[in-house]
């Protein structure tokens, strides 16, 4: 009984023995070559996923990809057409909030309307949903500084000349900022416009100026600011779309950058254009509601502006806008 029990313990050694050999066999044939083979598709596709999310995080989180994406979502016809709408929208607002509201504070006004643009563009950062701005060597400090300059006296003479003048002779000094752009064009680039191009222009100013001339009212004052504002909105819509276009600079990145600048001329410009008595403005639930939907207004009238001068030459956009 003992020499049956030794044997079967003898013949399961020698079975673990003889498989032990067959998996080293096998290992050490075309089994240890499958097992390579399988790490290195797990590699490659390790490496291809990688590979897919670069691309992603690129598509997401780079200049040129947010200018392709500005493009395909918001070409001319899109801009142009938006930028209208919201117009026409802010020169109501802003005409109520400085005529029946009584907020007589027009660089003030624009003030509030640039922080509050500040504010939803930091939430946009905050959610990543801001495009990433070209790096800081493509574009010299100083042409964003000169727009975020320009920019102030733009907005800010554009206000005041509507809170002195009647909408109409608003809407007809805004006539005169397209000849202006292309003047200035010519002359400091020899940029020509086609004739196609200016029988346009001059068929959109008309209509314009049949709109709105049986309301031209203002005083001289008006008319002085009005003629003032001019220049300043002429070269700020020519830098928008100079640097848009050959920066791959996005509408909402430029006005990031911008944006804190021109909240700091018009902070200077406050004092010297403002009457006194900001603070004793009656700031109730009604005035506040109707300065903000204005404040709301001035940020798609800027981001719509701006993506209509980075999709089409600064001479081609509408003196209604």
């Amino acid at each position: 009984m003992m020499k049956m029990r030794w044997w079967r313990a003898d013949a399961s050694e020698v079975m673990a023995v003889t498989a032990m050999g067959v998996w080293e066999a096998v290992l050490a044939g075309g089994g240890r070559r499958f097992i390579k083979r399988k790490d290195s598709d797990a590699g490659e596709t390790g490496r291809a996923l990688e590979e897919l999310r670069s691309s992603l995080y690129n598509e997401m989180h780079s200049s040129e990809s947010a200018k392709r994406q500005q493009m395909r979502f918001c070409g001319p016809s899109v801009s142009l057409t938006f930028n209208f709408a919201v117009a026409v929208g802010i020169i109501m607002a802003n005409k109520m909030v400085m005529g029946s509201v009584g907020f007589k504070f027009p660089i003030a006004l624009s003030l509030i309307h640039y922080a509050v643009a500040f504010v939803l563009m930091a939430t946009l950062k905050t959610f990543s949903l801001l495009p990433v701005a070209p790096p800081s060597k493509s574009t010299p400090f100083s042409s964003i500084f000169a727009l975020g300059a320009v920019m102030s006296l733009s907005t800010g003479l554009a206000n005041l000349s509507l809170k002195h003048n009647s909408v109409g002779f608003y809407q007809m000094a805004k006539i005169a900022v397209t000849p202006t752009i292309v003047v200035a064009e010519f002359m400091l680039s020899q940029k020509k416009v086609s004739t196609q191009k200016a029988i346009t222009l001059a068929v959109v100013s008309f209509g314009v100026a049949v709109a709105t001339v049986t309301d031209l009212e203002f005083n001289f004052f008006g008319a002085c600011v009005a003629l003032a504002w001019i220049v300043p909105s002429a070269v700020n819509k020519i830098f928008w779309s100079s640097l848009q276009q050959s920066g791959n600079w996005t509408a909402l990145a430029l006005m990031w950058k911008t944006t804190p600048i021109t909240i700091f001329f018009l902070l200077t410009l406050m004092p010297l254009l403002d009457p006194p008595g900001l603070l004793l403005f009656s700031w109730n639930f009604r005035n506040s509601c109707a300065i903000i939907i204005s404040a709301l207004f001035g940020f798609l009238l800027q981001w719509s502006g701006a993506l209509a001068l980075g999709s089409r030459p600064s001479s081609s956009c509408s003196p209604a806008t």
